[in-house]
């Protein structure tokens, strides 16, 4: 047997079965601070939650409009880096740890599953707006009934019942400061109509515009009500992805840490502000939607869910401290798993939803001083991104 050959088989031969994975846990008792951690990690939870809406129109609190502001573009960046960081990368670590055999070793299954995450947010949310879309009267993203309720000529506005209902003030416009004031448009709804050609080729126009029209009680009936009926939907819709995707990520880090060894105080603090900041990135987004008068109290349940599901998970994870092994092969595969599928919600919900639709899609930042403000709302974010990806140095 020549040389070559024989280091070729002695490798082959040396390199064994892969070794097993973990069968036992790193805890190392300190119950009381472990039961202590459940009170702080809920407070800074509930922090971070719900500050932004105690600073919204759903509280008798209220707030600078600055607070709100940096608040919602700060929790942005932190939703992102959470995505890549603390999602992806620890997904990744988990299924490709050397216990795991198989199709583990030859794929790379976190990226694989985010990326099927992904695709699979994107489908449902053009399924869902076409479904909602029809559920309202219209055709998939064609509002053509209130596009030719604005358009028409004021000669030939409407039927004089029509004509009638505008001037009692029933339907009332709200718009940005580029548009005709408040007030003018209230005294004169025809105005709007001189707009309408401008509104028409308004940046963020159609289902993502966040800043041209508003719900308003004196909307009902009219024609703009199915519309906003409509864009308010896929909002809710999106919030809702947002949270089931960060709420599986914050169970499995409560039992992670309910049994940490000798990094459990390093992981404690960083939690904290781990939570803190991830409820900021949560809350704003829940705060800014605009609910239902029947749904009020929704916001407040979804901030109250995100608050409890890491003390809850860590309260669990000291009942089953003896059993639960988060080395093991299906505590690996299955925080893996949820952790890639977390990863791709948060990674769409982050780009699409918050950075494209806040900063291309919206009006929020249009007038004099509209590239300050968003040049300022951009640095908040990286802020936002660059402090909770610190963060993914020690959690």
């Amino acid at each position: 047997m020549d040389p070559i050959t024989f280091l070729l088989f002695k490798r082959d031969d040396d390199s064994g079965p892969a070794p097993a994975c973990a069968d036992t846990n790193e805890y190392d008792g300190r119950s009381n601070l472990r039961i202590l951690s459940i009170f702080i990690i809920l407070i800074s939870s509930a922090m971070g939650s719900f500050f932004p809406i105690l600073s919204s129109k759903y509280s008798f609190i209220r707030l600078p409009d600055w607070c709100f502001f940096l608040a919602k573009f700060f929790g942005s960046g932190v939703i992102v880096a959470t995505a890549f960081v603390h999602l992806l990368q620890p997904a990744n670590e988990a299924l490709t740890d050397e216990c795991l055999t198989g199709t583990f070793q030859s794929y790379p299954w976190a990226f694989g599953i985010c990326l099927m995450s992904l695709f699979l947010l994107f489908l449902m949310e053009l399924v869902s707006h076409y479904l909602i879309a029809k559920t309202f009267g219209h055709a998939a993203h064609d509002h053509s009934d209130f596009g030719n309720f604005v358009r028409k000529d004021s000669k030939e506005l409407i039927d004089e019942s029509d004509s009638e209902s505008l001037h009692k003030g029933s339907l009332r416009f709200e718009v940005n400061s580029n548009s005709a004031p408040e007030e003018d448009i209230e005294e004169n709804p025809h105005t709007i109509l001189g707009n309408s050609d401008k509104m028409a080729s308004m940046p963020g126009k159609g289902h993502y515009d966040h800043a041209v029209f508003h719900q308003d009680p004196a909307q009902l009936g009219s024609p703009l009500e199915e519309p906003n009926k409509e864009k308010y939907a896929n909002q809710i819709m999106a919030v809702l992805f947002l949270e089931f995707g960060i709420l599986f990520h914050s169970v499995f880090i409560g039992l992670s840490l309910a049994v940490a060894g000798d990094e459990f105080k390093t992981l404690f603090i960083v939690l904290v502000f781990h939570q803190m900041f991830e409820g900021l990135g949560l809350g704003t987004r829940i705060a800014e939607t605009k609910w239902p008068e029947n749904r009020r109290l929704t916001p407040w349940m979804l901030a109250l869910g995100f608050t409890l599901t890491t003390p809850v998970a860590i309260a669990i994870g000291l009942g089953v401290r003896h059993s639960f092994i988060p080395g093991s092969r299906k505590a690996l595969v299955s925080n893996g798993v949820f952790d890639s599928i977390s990863s791709g919600i948060l990674i769409y919900t982050g780009l699409v939803e918050l950075m494209a639709h806040e900063f291309l899609y919206s009006n929020q930042f249009n007038g004099a001083d509209g590239f300050k403000k968003m040049i300022l709302a951009y640095v908040i974010m990286c802020f936002g991104v660059g402090l909770m990806a610190l963060l993914g140095k020690w959690a």
